[in-house]
């Protein structure tokens, strides 16, 4: 093993770096690389064993801070993926320009996407957020989500990179807002050109009245909101409309949701069958069930 300051006192780092560059070690040696630590641990120097092949030439550098960052949160046993994954990773991307790590080099590319949950794979995986319980809105620098092990090298906790690209969706464009009925009951879209419009309803007001007990939401898929006035009792028939919308696109999210106070809440709809003939069985939460009592009146 060839470490950078071999010849120093012995190391007093901490047991779990010394444990991790171990296990570097062993993977980049079956990747093919010799390497060197840096003496402060922050990053280690491969060079390819062969001469040839990726990764030959120059050597690479990769960067360890958000590594171990985000090892410290894993359990040991999930080690070896992580680091597995890591230098993987910079080994397939070492002749790219980007260096995600770089927070200045990262920052103007960064944007948001929203996935439906059960489409992650490993929301461990990815830097996000929950919309709610059945959406998230994922941090991404060009067309991939962000690794927290990438997040983890940034000067700036997750949740402000996330303000970050959400800054950037907002400056990148203003969605085509257009008015269309939906057999009959008339409901606004909203049409973005990047898979980040659900991250626009944070400025829905920019876009059309919102009345105080907010607007039903449906995202059919990751460019479109359809959208309708929580403003009278024909709430419910619309609720019947878009959820019918929303389960035909077989998109994002099947669901009908309640964008009210900057939150989105499912509201849950079922269509069930019954001697034939589909109908809608709504189950809303307390608090919208509330509001529909005060319409009906």
């Amino acid at each position: 093993m060839n470490l950078f300051g071999r010849d120093r006192e012995p190391s007093r780092r901490p047991v779990e770096d010394v444990d991790l560059d171990s296990l570097l070690a062993l993977v980049a040696e079956s990747l093919g690389y010799s390497f060197e630590f840096a003496r402060d641990g922050g990053s280690v120097r491969l060079t390819s064993v062969t001469g040839s092949g990726t990764g030959a030439g120059e050597p690479l550098v990769v960067r360890l801070t958000g590594l171990r960052r985000e090892a410290a949160r894993r359990a040991r046993e999930d080690w070896p993926m992580l680091v597995s994954e890591h230098l993987a990773h910079a080994v397939a991307t070492v002749g790219d320009r980007l260096d995600v790590c770089d927070l200045e080099q990262a920052k103007p590319l960064m944007r948001t996407r929203v996935e439906s949950v059960d489409e992650v794979s490993d929301l461990t995986r990815v830097v996000g957020r929950h919309l709610n319980a059945d959406l998230v809105e994922l941090l991404t620098v060009g067309t991939r989500a962000v690794r927290p092990e990438e997040a983890g090298c940034w000067p700036v906790p997750p949740a402000r990179a996330l303000d970050l690209a959400v800054a950037n969706v907002r400056r990148d464009e203003r969605l085509l807002v257009e008015r269309i009925e939906l057999s009959g009951t008339p409901v606004t879209r909203l049409t973005a050109a990047t898979p980040a419009a659900a991250t626009h309803l944070r400025w829905l007001g920019s876009y059309l009245p919102v009345p105080a007990d907010g607007a039903l939401v449906v995202l059919p898929d990751p460019y479109t909101l359809l959208l309708h006035p929580v403003d009278g009792i024909g709430v419910v028939r619309a609720i019947e409309r878009l959820r019918v919308h929303a389960a035909q696109t077989d998109g994002l999210s099947s669901q009908v949701y309640w964008w009210h106070r900057g939150a989105l809440t499912l509201i849950k709809a079922d269509i069930v069958l019954q001697s034939g003939h589909a109908r809608l069985v709504v189950a809303p939460p307390p608090e919208f069930a509330e509001v529909l009592a005060r319409l009906a009146v």
